[in-house]
């Protein structure tokens, strides 16, 4: 028996047959198995869709009957439908869990816990639910006689009729009035699906069965015979016998392999041939390789050596290894050649000595053994390369390199050498480990774009060839965390190839502040607008409320109201609605945090948007607006977002400004000159904005410290200081200048300059990039 199992376990054709086999099962099993499931998922879906057309077919049977409250006409057709020998229960229940209805009268006026099992679909939560999809209605649990049962549970809702009918009144806002729960039987369906799991076993075993004894008479013949014949054949070939050939007469890949087993034969023995004429080749190439050659015994000394060795040390007859080599009287603490002897492998080392004119030289040391008939090592080839010109490099270069690594080790911020066209890092000193989280043997040889994430790859990678400086870009750490920093690029050599030399700085936690002071002064301006925002809100709000009072007042009356009077109404309400909608859309895009995206950007655009909050209020404060804008102004580079906040600030300083002037005045009978002035233009190649107020103006003395964190002219507690700060910070980001200036008689302007930016498609095209 164990012999038997032997054979199978060194047989081919028995792996083979049982490796398929098991793969088959294995495949036949599986589509059974997923047959089967999705016989039995289709079956059951069939049968939960066919109960739930049962079911709106009895809440649309008893539906006029419940509208007219017949009882009687209820029970009589609940009791027919339920005479199908499928249908187990119908049951209809109110909204306290209290059953009204069933096709069994004992269960009448009985009250069921409203957490059981049909009910807790829907009352799982407070207030019970009104809507709930079919399959978390559907429910399937085992009958005391052991079948399954399939129920469905189904709202009945409250309509129109209810509410109106004469004796059989629901509230109106009451939307669920009770449950329609119908209970099957699934006995025949499991029957079916026991007979079809039961079939397509069968087939899977029948499908199997003749599956594998196909495999096995196919195996036996053209796989088995076959390898038996090419066994015999090599073993002849490793005997020496190249005449006899491997006879297998077929054409498929085993027949290829006879024929590459004959050629082989064939092959060996021309190749013998070969060996004899090219051994004393060999030999004359020992004599005259330019290396040193030498042979040696056990005890090291040299039994044959090649004539460059003899003219470098002209040895004695029977002289030692290490006394011709470095003129020792004993055997070196480290040498090759015992290593060899001792272990029959090939050893590499490096030697030094002296050459016979007593100069200091170096050499590549590699032995092999050299063995005999039996396998026994006999002697030890010993060849040795004079390398004492790249040692005395080396060591040049080795002094050249400690000097480099030590600078471009201690500088602080990473430093990436990259392959100028492929963009692959070569090197990178060990400040990365901090920043990025990869170790140096991480990153040398992926590039450098994976540091960028996946969408931006392809946009920086034309930047980091072609620019010099990349501000903010943003790199993702090995977490995959993001982080922003600037990118210094200046082409290099590395190992005498062009390279770039990349050098960046994390700034990821300064930008961190600066997006955190911007939405605290967006946070802060927001409570400012608080007021404007309910101005604005307030007109649409009245116009609404206006116009429900009107019809209120026609329907209490039962006039009737005209057309034309209506339509007009209802636009203006859906009109003041898409109003209220917009300011309140506009405040929470506003309030939003948001990084920093530089695109396209039309100036008067901005300024309308930042306008559009403030013109109620500013209104109600009898604060005039004077508007000069240049409606052919081009387009410029920045944030749309950030620049909003800008021109809210202003706005909100002028506002503040002028009322601190205009309401500290004595009345002395002067009409009071409340007024904004925003002008837009351009001069030359920047587009200019100036927003002026007739306020209390900024001494001379303030003007420089105007744009200072924290610094504010305001009173204590009305104003944080930084939202000139940050605008400051915002316009520099967009490549712009922002300045106040004095504006008379009195107030003051805050200048804002941009670059123009041309629209043509090739200039957008090359900003993108």
């Amino acid at each position: 028996m164990f012999k038997l199992f032997q054979n199978l376990h060194n047989s081919l054709a028995a792996k083979l047959i049982l490796s398929v086999g098991i793969v088959l099962l294995v495949t036949i099993a599986t589509w059974a198995f997923f047959n089967i499931r999705y016989q039995k998922e289709k079956m059951m879906k069939n049968m939960v869709a066919g109960t739930d057309r049962l079911t709106n077919t009895i809440r649309l049977g008893t539906h006029y009957a419940m509208m007219l409250n017949s009882r009687d006409e209820i029970n009589q057709i609940i009791n027919n439908i339920s005479r199908q020998p499928e249908i187990k229960n119908i049951r209809i229940y109110n909204k306290e869990g209290e059953i009204k209805y069933s096709n069994n009268p004992n269960e009448v006026e009985k009250t069921t816990n409203i957490k059981a099992e049909a009910c807790h679909i829907c009352h799982r939560t407070d207030p019970p639910m009104t809507s709930v999809p079919l399959e978390e209605r559907t429910r399937i649990f085992s009958a005391q006689t052991g079948y399954r049962l399939l129920g469905i549970i189904s709202p009945i809702k409250n309509e129109p009729g209810c509410s109106t009918g004469d004796c059989h009144v629901h509230p109106e806002d009451k939307q669920i009035l009770g449950a329609l729960d119908v209970v099957i039987s699934l006995e025949n369906t499991d029957r079916e699906i026991t007979m079809e799991e039961r079939g397509i076993i069968a087939l899977a075993g029948f499908v199997f069965l003749i599956t594998s004894m196909i495999i096995l008479v196919f195996v036996l013949r053209f796989v088995n015979q076959p390898i038996k014949r090419l066994i015999d054949g090599t073993r002849l070939i490793a005997r020496g016998d190249y005449a006899s050939k491997v006879k297998l007469h077929q054409t498929d890949e085993l027949g290829q392999l006879a024929t590459a087993v004959n050629q082989m034969s064939d092959d060996i023995a021309t190749s013998q041939r070969e060996l004899n004429n090219q051994r004393d080749e060999y030999q004359n190439l020992f004599e005259r390789v330019p290396c040193l050659i030498t042979v040696q015994d056990h005890n090291y000394r040299l039994l044959r050596f090649n004539r460059e060795f003899s003219k470098r040390f002209a040895p004695t007859p029977d002289d030692w290894c290490y006394h011709a080599y470095k003129g020792r009287t004993e055997k070196c603490v480290s040498c090759p050649v015992e290593k060899t002897f001792a272990d029959g492998l090939s050893h590499q080392a490096e030697e030094s000595g002296v050459d016979k004119d007593g100069s200091p030289k170096h050499w590549l040391v590699r032995t092999s053994p050299i063995k005999n008939s039996d396998g026994e090592i006999v002697a030890a080839m010993e060849i040795s390369l004079d390398i004492t010109q790249r040692r005395q490099l080396e060591v040049d270069l080795q002094t050249s390199e400690k000097k480099y690594h030590a600078i471009f080790s201690n500088i602080p911020n990473p430093v990436f050498v990259l392959d100028m066209e492929t963009l692959q890092i070569l090197d990178c000193n060990q400040s990365v480990m901090p920043v990025y989280g990869f170790t140096v043997d991480e990153l040398i040889g992926r590039s450098f774009m994976t540091l960028f994430h996946p969408d931006e790859q392809d946009h920086y990678a034309f930047k980091v060839a072609t620019s010099s400086v990349i501000n903010q870009a943003r790199h993702l750490d090995r977490d995959g965390k993001g982080l922003f920093v600037n990118i210094r690029i200046s082409p290099s050599e590395y190992s005498g190839q062009k390279v770039l030399l990349v050098t960046t700085s994390d700034i990821t936690k300064r930008l961190e502040t600066e997006q955190q002071l911007i939405q605290a002064s967006k946070m802060a301006t927001l409570g400012e607008m608080a007021t404007g925002v309910a101005h604005e809100l307030n007109q649409p709000l009245s116009v609404i409320k206006t116009v429900s009072s009107f019809f209120m007042k026609k329907l209490g009356a039962h006039e009737p109201i005209a057309e034309d009077i209506l339509s007009n109404m209802l636009g203006k309400v859906d009109s003041n609605v898409d109003r209220a909608t917009r300011i309140i859309n506009h405040m929470r895009q506003f309030a939003r945090k948001s990084d920093m995206e530089m695109v396209m950007v039309q100036l008067n655009d901005v300024l309308k948007s930042a306008f559009e909050i403030f013109s109620q209020q500013l209104k109600v404060r009898g604060i005039q607006v004077a508007w000069e804008i240049d409606e052919t102004l081009p387009r410029i580079h920045g944030d749309p977002s950030r620049l909003e906040q800008v021109f809210i600030n202003l706005l909100l300083n002028a506002r503040d400004a002028i009322e601190s002037h205009w309401g500290d005045r004595p009345d002395d009978g002067a009409q009071p000159d409340k007024r904004i002035h925003l002008w837009t233009g351009t001069q030359g190649k920047v587009v200019v904005c100036r927003v002026c107020d007739t306020g209390t103006g900024i001494p001379e003395n303030m003007v420089e410290k105007i744009f200072e964190p924290f610094f504010t002219t305001k009173e204590v507690g009305k104003g944080t200081g930084l939202g000139l700060s940050i605008s400051y910070g915002i316009v520099k980001e967009c490549g712009g200048t922002i300045e106040a200036v004095s504006h008379a008689p009195h107030g003051t302007c805050f200048v804002l300059r941009f670059p123009v930016i041309d629209d043509s498609p090739e200039k957008d095209a090359a900003a993108t990039l």
